[in-house]
């Protein structure tokens, strides 16, 4: 049994109304350049009028001989076939506009006149960005893993929970705090977030002597975090 297959090439593919647009401006141009091309032959036949007057020859009695490529016909012949390219590049665009309104195929000859990829091409193109945005997926699963882990050997080396709040604000948690809103905030400052600022939370006001120490005198904020875990893991000891 036959069955009836459309070429590959003369398959429809998506358009933007901007291409379509874009057709629209150059079926302008062009018309624009044929209406100029005929007014410039306009303009030579007039001339080529008024320069057979002046010349004040009667042409029953004088015999003119007219070259076979002299450059007033040259000139005209070359505006006809201006004029005649012109036109049949504004019937073949203005076909392609009425296909890619209609939502139909694409002849594979207007495809190469208007410069569209081929829908062999599209189907590539396609084939290419699913297996990026496949292979960007799998990074970003890798990535989160990793970020995952990351955080957990902090937290199980340093003993606490580093999270981030805001833009270059990090909140630190202990795992020896009593209670679960007992946090810290630093905000990373300078040109490269080098140094780190602590900002003040409900928690932060329970440990003045610490930051009057190891922050305020020692500026050292491995000391004042060594400090408060052990503070924290003493009390937890005692209780």
């Amino acid at each position: 049994m036959l069955q009836c297959q459309t070429s590959a090439s003369e398959r429809g593919f998506p358009v933007s109304r901007e291409e379509v647009s874009s057709l629209r401006l150059k079926i302008e141009e062009l018309e624009g350049e044929r209406s100029r091309l005929e007014e410039e032959k306009k303009t030579l036949e007039a001339q080529l009028e008024r320069l057979t007057l002046q010349g004040g020859y009667d042409q029953s009695k004088t015999k003119v001989l007219h070259m076979s490529m002299n450059p007033a016909s040259a000139a005209k012949q070359r505006l006809r076939e201006d004029q005649a390219r012109l036109q049949e590049e504004c019937e073949r665009l203005r076909e392609l506009v009425r296909a890619l309104e209609r939502g139909g195929p694409v002849p594979a000859d207007l495809e190469a006149a208007a410069g569209l990829p081929s829908s062999k091409e599209v189907a590539e193109l396609k084939k290419q960005v699913e297996s990026a945005e496949l292979r960007n997926q799998r990074l970003k699963e890798v990535f989160h893993t990793k970020i995952q882990e990351f955080r957990k050997v902090c937290y199980a080396l340093t003993g606490y929970q580093i999270d981030v709040t805001t833009e270059s604000q990090y909140r630190l948690t202990s795992m020896y705090a009593e209670h679960k809103a007992d946090c810290l905030i630093f905000k990373a400052t300078g040109p490269s977030g080098a140094k780190m600022q602590l900002l003040e939370t409900a928690f932060s006001r329970t440990v003045p002597e610490l930051i009057e120490l190891h922050l305020l005198r020692q500026d050292s904020i491995p000391a004042f975090l060594s400090a408060l875990t052990l503070d924290l893991f003493s009390r937890q000891t005692v209780a």
